[in-house]
Order: structure tokens, then sequence, then C-alpha cells
């Protein structure tokens, strides 16, 4: 928790806007960016967004969009190999709500079962890809129009992308380190992202 407050308070003291997905998309369409936006996501809504990040959110009014993996919402990350260390909880649906209600969080799709989208057949990848964003906008009755890829696969293969294309989410993300320029070209690919560790220091 130390050290993701560092990481927001570089980011506040730094002028960075932190948007949700719905304001991205607004800022696009009125082509009105902020000068320095920046998106905070976290993948598979784990217990601990709610837990640590939540709060931390609130201390400096940022925003977060996270992408949940439905049916495991309330559960455990049953995909997660054990003999990596134990399984962790999930956020449940009332968190969801409450974080959603708070206008500092997005929740955006990760799938229902968190499955390796390149090793599936097409239509099972497309039931993960179309059924997780029904679902959730059931649950939460507000759109969703984010998707991330369970492990980045499938995020640069056209046949799964034009899946999430087909299926409605405006912004897809992949797991490759960089910066995406706006205004965004889908067909430049996915969304690239920065991946923050619990151990990267200040610098």
């Amino acid at each position: 928790a130390d050290d993701f407050r560092s990481q927001l308070m570089r980011l506040k003291e730094g002028g960075w806007t932190a948007l949700t997905p719905a304001e991205l998309a607004a800022a696009e369409d009125a082509g009105k960016m902020p000068e320095k936006p920046a998106l905070i996501t976290f993948d598979d809504g784990y217990a601990d967004n709610y837990e640590n990040a939540f709060p931390l959110l609130k201390e400096f009014g940022l925003k977060a969009a996270v992408f949940v993996v439905v049916d495991a919402l309330g559960g455990h990350n049953r995909w997660h190999d054990v003999s990596g260390g134990p399984w962790q909880r999930m956020l449940t649906l009332d968190r969801l709500k409450e974080m959603r209600d708070s206008g500092l969080s997005e929740f955006g799709s990760h799938t229902l079962s968190h499955r390796d989208l390149m090793k599936l057949p097409a239509d099972e990848a497309r039931w993960e890809i179309f059924e997780s964003k029904r679902r959730l906008e059931r649950l939460l009755d507000s759109p969703v129009i984010s998707f991330a890829y369970p492990y980045g696969s499938g995020a640069y293969a056209p046949a799964i992308r034009a899946l999430a294309r087909e299926a409605g989410y405006r912004y897809d993300f992949g797991i490759r380190q960089g910066k995406s320029a706006f205004p965004w070209d889908p067909a430049s690919g996915p969304l690239k992202r920065l991946l923050i560790r619990g151990d990267d220091t200040a610098w």
C-alpha cells in the first residue's frame, strides 16, 4: 500500500489526470483531451483492489479501471496455479457497486473465466468475450466499454481481436509495454500499458 500511495502521489503531483474509459471516450469524442491523461488499470478484480487500492484512490481523488473475471466475482482466482502461491479472494458484486457509485472506478471485462483465448475453439472464445460483457452490464446496470485479454493472449491475433471489436468494446487492452497515441486508432492494435510492480522504485 505504501508503494501504491507513493505512485499515486507522483501522478497527482505531476499533474496527471486519471480517467475512466468512459471519460477517455468522452474526451476523444469532444476532441478535448487533458494535457496529461492517464489510465490506472487493474486486471482480474482481486479483493485487494477494494481493500488496499480503493481507499488510496479516494484519498488522492484519482480514478481507475478494473477488468474483472465475471464468473469469479465473490470467489477466488481458480485459474491460478497454486504451486506459485495460494489462491486469492476476488471482489464481490456489492464491492463493485460501491466502487462504481463512488465515481472513482469503472469496470471492464476480463472474460468470464480467465481462459487463454488463443487455446479455445472460436465459439468458446466468442462466448467468453461476448457473454462476459452482457453479464457484467446486467449486474452493474451500466455499459461496459473496455476489455483486457487474459495473459495478453489474443490481443494481436486478428481473429480474436475481431471478436472483441464485434462485441462492442470501444477499448481493448493488451499487456505489451508502451504508451498509445490519442486520438487512438483501433487499427494500430490494442492499447498498450506500463506495468507497475510493487518493487518498482520511485524513479
